[in-house]
């Protein structure tokens, strides 16, 4: 009988690592040559690279690389080819009446589109995605018609061009007027914008007052006793009827509309401590800087929210 042929153990041939778990030992068998040769080929086009192109983070900047390659510069040139496209329709919307922009089919279609991308990106953060503001937070509903500064077109492009009393521009809307703070109790430069002062009683008063003539339910003798001090202090900006003055930004008092709320809460607040809510600028900079936006940016965005349905 023919002995078996003894098996060679793999360690005899390759040897081990020196590892060993539980009695198991690693084997250590060479790498597989062609991803030894990849591995290799991996580490001289990654030198290659950096060399070329830019790679290697420093202080100010990375490594340029020899060749000079830049994809911020590639898109800056992708975006000039766009404007160059674009530069006869643009001027053809600067020129154009902003009541006339709608008429224009193709003028419109084209304000639609860039106003759509310009609001996303522009005024999205502060009225919302569908522009139908934040409630309680003092950004408007830009979808109804309870406009401050009036909804037509060209009240929107003022409106867009040169904000609400912001710092910056000269011409934006309501420099230096503010709903004032009425409460005695109140302190800063709010309350230093009005000449008289109302103590607790006298603010739930008018609060009723305005309750009242805003459909809601309200306190009869406090509103009936509200209706004064209503008409002596706030009706020079509200109305002898409280229905708003567009000249100055006064809101609609008689309607559900409200930027900070209606609650008695939220209009004790409001007329104890007044309010003062600030728009930017779009469309004018100071000498040496560029607006924020362009004219034919801003008729895009102003015929956009003109379409949305609040318009005017």
């Amino acid at each position: 009988m023919c002995a078996k042929p003894i098996k060679q153990d793999p360690r005899d041939k390759v040897g081990t690592t020196g590892h060993n778990w539980d009695g198991i030992e690693e084997l250590n068998n060479p790498l597989p040559r062609w991803w030894l040769w990849s591995f290799y080929a991996c580490i001289a086009f990654a030198l290659v690279y950096s060399v070329l192109y830019p790679a290697w983070p420093l202080i100010h900047g990375a490594t340029p690389g020899i060749l000079g390659a830049s994809t911020r510069a590639d898109v800056a040139v992708e975006i000039k080819r766009f404007d160059d496209l674009n530069a006869p329709i643009k001027a053809k919307l600067v020129a154009a009446d902003l009541t006339a922009i709608e008429k224009d089919d193709g003028l419109k279609s084209y304000a639609m589109e860039a106003g759509k991308s310009i609001f996303a990106t522009n005024c999205a953060p502060c009225h919302g995605a569908g522009a139908a503001g934040v409630q309680g937070k003092g950004y408007p509903n830009l979808l109804d018609n309870d406009w401050l500064y009036g909804g037509s077109i060209d009240a929107i492009h003022t409106t867009i061009t040169h904000g609400v009393r912001n710092t910056v521009d000269p011409d934006a809307r309501n420099v230096g007027i503010v709903m004032p703070a009425w409460s005695d109790k109140a302190t800063g430069a709010m309350a230093d914008a009005a000449t008289t002062k109302l103590n607790d009683e006298q603010v739930g008063q008018v609060v009723n007052y305005v309750l009242k003539i805003s459909g809601q339910t309200a306190d009869e003798a406090k509103a009936t006793a509200g209706a004064q001090i209503f008409a002596d202090n706030c009706a020079a900006c509200h109305g002898a009827d409280g229905k708003g003055n567009r000249d100055m930004g006064a809101p609609n008092l008689t309607d559900a509309i409200w930027l900070y709320g209606g609650s008695e809460a939220t209009l004790t607040q409001t007329i104890s401590y007044g309010r003062a809510g600030v728009m930017p600028t779009w469309g004018y900079a100071p000498q040496g800087s560029a607006p924020r936006l362009s004219e034919d940016q801003i008729r895009a965005v102003a015929v956009y929210v003109h379409s949305l349905g609040g318009g005017e």
